[in-house]
């Protein structure tokens, strides 16, 4: 589906499935230097589960035109014009990594629109390595190789996968060359730059779902639980052994997660 929003036009994906603003839609915000694929494994389950599903491609990203944002409560707006656009008074709002920063935001300043809040492989801050934002402006593809390194488990790296035929690391550097060149480097600066996350996270009121990875070299997994510690009616899920690519590499554990959370 396209849609303008500030004058871009921005691709969401639905699942495969028409989106009929039926229901409370299930809004997935991917991670830093990712698109709308980050969700693919997601988005087809619970739109065919009967959900309405919306997984945007942020601007610069994906299939997205515009200039990539600068920061989280950029982002943030973003999704609330998003919504705006599509005539949704409120949704459940799922995020991974730097879009979980973005979930944070969006429910803390507009709470009335966020009905459910689940985050996935995040924290309250996000620092990045120097290393890593210096490789995003010189050496792009050593940076992407880093991140998908860095950023699933042990089995991933042996193609250990529920989904046949899919290889993490390859589909990892496919998703991410396929973004603007400038939508990394301004992802992993928001993420620098922001440290609006324990501010946010004591105004939360909503119901919230923290799915952590045991295994996450890219955000520890005590930075995760000390995230849900601050959130004042969540739960949380740990899934031992996996990596911070969390909604690829585990697809089935995050789905029943999901489920078990939605149906709560």
């Amino acid at each position: 589906m396209k849609l303008k929003v500030s004058n871009n036009e921005i691709h969401i994906a639905t699942g495969g499935r028409a989106f009929t603003a039926a229901a409370v839609p299930l809004i997935f915000l991917h991670g830093s230097g990712q698109s709308h694929l980050s969700w693919v494994l997601q988005s087809r389950y619970f739109a065919y589960g009967g959900y309405d599903v919306l997984a945007p491609d942020f601007p610069g990203h994906g299939l997205s035109s515009g200039q990539p944002l600068t920061s989280i409560p950029e982002m943030a707006d973003f999704v609330i014009a998003l919504m705006d656009e599509l005539k949704i008074d409120t949704a459940v709002i799922v995020g991974h990594s730097q879009g979980g920063l973005v979930a944070l935001e969006l429910a803390a300043r507009c709470p009335a629109r966020v009905k459910r809040l689940a985050l996935i492989a995040t924290a309250l801050f996000i620092p990045v390595n120097d290393h890593l934002v210096d490789s995003a402006q010189t050496r792009q593809p050593a940076a992407i190789a880093m991140m998908t390194g860095w950023g699933h488990g042990r089995k991933a790296h042996f193609y250990d996968n529920s989904q046949p035929g899919f290889s993490h690391l390859g589909f990892g550097r496919a998703l991410m060359t396929a973004n603007d060149r400038r939508a990394l480097v301004a992802d992993l600066n928001a993420c620098n730059l922001y440290d609006g996350g324990p501010a946010a996270a004591g105004q939360i009121a909503c119901p919230s779902l923290v799915i952590l990875a045991g295994a996450d070299k890219m955000i520890p997994i005590k930075q995760g639980r000390a995230l849900a510690q601050a959130l004042k009616d969540s739960q949380t899920v740990e899934i031992a052994g996996a990596g911070h690519m969390l909604p690829a590499e585990e697809p089935e554990h995050v789905n029943r997660a999901l489920s078990a959370f939605l149906d709560s």
